[in-house]
């Protein structure tokens, strides 16, 4: 097995020349919401991460990558590992995918490798992921990926129109 790609799509480290997709896709007001992000990013301070994305998630506590399709060359979004907890072998997932890219599988895929990269090479025990409760294409995703719904957390997020409860959806590595 090979890890992060298939005939589709390759899970790739952050390069130098992602700077305007992350730019475009981290300063994209309309999904700060579905994430904890508050206020654009710089190019410099995006950069800056990109320098230092080659550091690993035991030093970073997380793993962002980019989702390339193999045939194009192209990035079409990107997948995290977030709150990485070593000790009780865990981490928050979180998936962007280009509105252009959406609706080709592309998310199911590139869920399902890291997913098998985060349990397989990473022995993790645990993956979550927030989903607002509004987010059904979200959800769907998860779901199909093997993830259920283990709760809803209350007034979570605060959006434009108020308060937003979210799903929290749980999958573990022996499901």
């Amino acid at each position: 097995m090979t890890l992060l790609k298939n005939d589709k799509i390759i899970l790739r480290p952050l390069e130098p020349e992602d700077l305007d997709l992350l730019y475009k896709w981290e300063n994209d007001s309309a999904i700060w919401s579905s994430g904890n992000t508050m206020s654009p990013y710089s190019r410099y301070v995006l950069k800056e991460y990109i320098a230092q994305s080659h550091l690993n998630i035991y030093d970073l506590k997380q793993l962002r990558l980019m989702i390339e399709l193999c045939r194009e060359g192209k990035a079409a979004g990107m997948v995290d590992l977030y709150d990485f907890d070593p000790h009780n072998k865990k981490a928050g997932v979180g998936i962007l995918l280009d509105p252009e890219f959406q609706g080709n599988g592309i998310a199911t895929e590139s869920l399902r490798l890291l997913t098998e990269y985060a349990f397989s090479f990473l022995k993790l025990h645990q993956l979550y992921a927030y989903i607002a409760i509004t987010n059904s294409r979200s959800k769907d995703l998860f779901i199909r990926s093997g993830f259920s719904v283990s709760g809803k957390m209350k007034d979570w997020i605060s959006t434009e129109s108020g308060f937003r409860d979210v799903f929290i959806l749980q999958k573990l590595a022996m499901e």
